[in-house]
């Protein structure tokens, strides 16, 4: 019978030779980086989304990560006050409903798919939130007319304001999806003191919401 013989090499001889990599301890950690080959555009939840050819990064460190997922306003605190125009272009502050259970509600835009099927939700249920002996006040970025035809179009019974500049979103913390890209859509549920007692955060459910806060409002 035939003999084989091997090369008198080691096996470790034929495999290439590799230095491992020491990681640097500058280097940011492995984020995914995702890069288009052109400009695209995409609907979601009624807003128009674009990205350019350059990379798209995740945050270069956890504590970056923690600072846009945890909101300022926690529930047993006390948010600030603030004063709003509301859909008739009058000023509304926070501080006027002070006495009686208050829902603030974020939400990203008039008119989008979401937005208004948490607008319509909370108008069918705002008997409920009346017989509890609450407020309702739904905030977004949107000017007043906006709103004044958005709550005309879908008969909100309810206050609408106008966070010029989305000031108060981000004075109360309330964190964005889609790595900053979306406005977050989060719920406060304020006692008669003004203590938060609830904060509820669902982008994709948004008539879970009013689920959440009548079951909420309905223990105080």
């Amino acid at each position: 019978m035939a003999s084989l013989s091997l090369p008198n090499h080691s096996l470790p001889s034929l495999l290439p030779s590799q230095s491992p990599k020491t990681p640097s301890s500058s280097s940011s950690p492995p984020y995914l980086s995702i890069v288009p080959k052109s400009s695209s555009h995409s609907q979601f939840y009624g807003h128009k989304l674009s990205y350019a050819s350059s990379s798209l990064s995740f945050p270069s460190s956890a504590s970056s990560l923690k600072t846009s997922i945890f909101s300022k306003v926690n529930k047993g605190g006390v948010p600030p006050n603030f004063s709003l125009k509301d859909q008739d272009g009058r000023n509304v502050s926070l501080s006027r409903f002070k006495g009686k259970p208050v829902v603030v509600y974020f939400y990203p835009a008039d008119e989008s798919p979401g937005c208004t099927k948490q607008a319509c939700a909370f108008r069918d249920s705002y008997e409920k939130f009346k017989k509890a002996g609450a407020e309702v006040i739904g905030i977004s970025g949107d000017d007043p007319s906006s709103h004044k035809a958005f709550a005309k179009k879908n008969r909100l019974p309810f206050t609408l304001l106008c966070d010029e500049g989305n000031k108060i979103r981000k004075e109360w913390g309330v964190p964005s999806d889609l790595f900053g890209t979306l406005p977050g859509r989060q719920t406060y549920v304020l006692d008669k003191s003004g203590v938060v007692q609830l904060v509820y955060n669902n982008q994709f459910q948004p008539e879970k919401h009013i689920d959440e806060t009548l079951k909420l409002l309905q223990s105080l």
